[in-house]
C-alpha cells in the first residue's frame, strides 16, 4: 500500500496513492495511522468518507509531512564514501542522533536557512517508518517492526555542527526535515533502491542502499536495544557521498523509484 496525508475538507486527511495513467494520484481517503491523536481525535478515528473525494493527482494535493513521529531518529555516516568526504573515520557501530519533529516539513514547502549558519548542506536519505512499538528487536524479525518507506533531506547546518561538537541544533532547526511525498511497502530496500538528490536540476547525489555500512536490520536491532519506537516513528538511514551547501532560490529534489520525489525551495530566514 501507498499512502499520503494531505490537506482536503478543511483539514488533515490520509489517502490511498496509485498510479492513474502514469501519474501518482489519490485515489481514495485511507485511514489514519494509529499514532495520529490529534486526527483520531478530531475525526473519532474515522477517514471521513462522508466527504465527496475525487481523485486528484499527487502533484496538485496540498501534500503534509505522510508521518506524525513521536521522534526522529537518524544514522550518521553508513556510507563509507560520505563519512570520508568530509574527513570522518567509518564508523565500529551504528553513529545515532536526533532530529525534532518540529524540524518537519511537507514536500513543497520551504527549507529555511537560519542567519546563524553560513553553510547549510542537503542530506537526501531513505527513512523507514515504525509499524508498532518495538523494544529489543531480533535481526530476523526487522520487517514486522517497519510500516513502509518515505523520502527525507537530513538538511544541516555543517558550521555548527563542527562549532557545537554535538549535533542537536545543527540538525534540529525549523524545516530541516522534509519527508514524503508518500508512504510506501512496496520497494524493497534488500535488493537496492538508487536514491539520488539533485539541486536545480543538477545530480548532486547518487547512492545505493547496497552500500549501507549498517544494515536496515542491524540499525533496528541497534536502535531499539537503547530506544524503544513507537507505531510512527522515523528512522533516517544515512545519506551518501555528494552533500553540499545550499543557497537561496535553490530546488533540492531527493528520489528513489517506488517513493516518488521530494522537492523543496530553499529561502533565507
Amino acid at each position: 500500500m501507498r499512502y499520503c496525508r494531505f490537506l482536503f475538507g478543511g483539514g488533515p486527511r490520509y489517502g490511498v496513492v496509485d498510479d492513474c495513467a502514469g501519474e501518482a494520484c489519490i485515489v481514495d481517503l485511507a485511514s489514519a495511522p494509529e499514532e495520529d491523536l490529534a486526527f483520531r481525535l478530531a475525526h473519532g478515528g474515522a477517514t471521513a468518507s462522508s466527504l465527496m473525494f475525487h481523485i486528484t493527482p499527487l502533484s496538485t494535493a496540498r501534500l503534509l509531512p505522510p508521518v506524525t513521529p513521536s521522534k526522529i531518529i537518524c544514522v550518521g555516516r553508513n556510507y563509507s564514501d560520505h563519512a570520508k568526504e568530509l574527513g570522518n573515520e567509518v564508523p565500529a557501530e551504528p553513529l545515532l542522533f536526533f532530529k525534532p519533529p518540529s524540524s518537519l516539513l511537507a514536500p513543497r514547502g520551504v527549507v529555511r536557512m537560519p542567519a546563524t549558519s553560513s553553510r547549510v548542506d542537503f542530506e537526501g536519505e531513505l527513512a523507514l517508518v515504525i509499524a508498532r512499538r518495538v523494544r529489543n528487536l531480533n535481526e530476523e524479525d526487522w520487517r514486522t517492526a517497519v510500516r513502509g518507506y518515505t523520502l527525507a533531506n537530513d538538511v544541516t547546518a555543517r558550521d555548527l555542527q563542527k562549532t557545537d561538537g554535538q549535533w542537536t541544533r545543527a540538525k534540529g532547526f525549523d524545516t530541516f526535515c522534509p519527508v514524503g511525498p508518500i508512504v510506501s511497502d512496496e520497494v524493497v530496500p534488500e535488493a537496492g533502491l538508487t536514491i539520488e538528490t539533485r539541486v536545480n536540476g543538477e545530480l548532486r547525489q547518487h547512492g545505493s542502499t547496497l552500500d549501507f555500512i549498517f544494515s536496515i536490520p542491524q540499525l533496528l536491532a541497534y536502535v531499539t536495544s537503547a530506544i524503544t519506537l513507537e507505531a510512527g516513528d522515523l528512522v533516517l538511514t544515512g545519506t551518501p557521498s555528494g552533500v553540499g551547501p545550499l543557497q537561496a532560490g535553490d530546488l533540492v529534489e531527493v528520489s528513489i523509484p517506488g517513493l516518488g520525489v521530494l522537492a523543496n525551495t530553499v529561502a533565507a530566514d
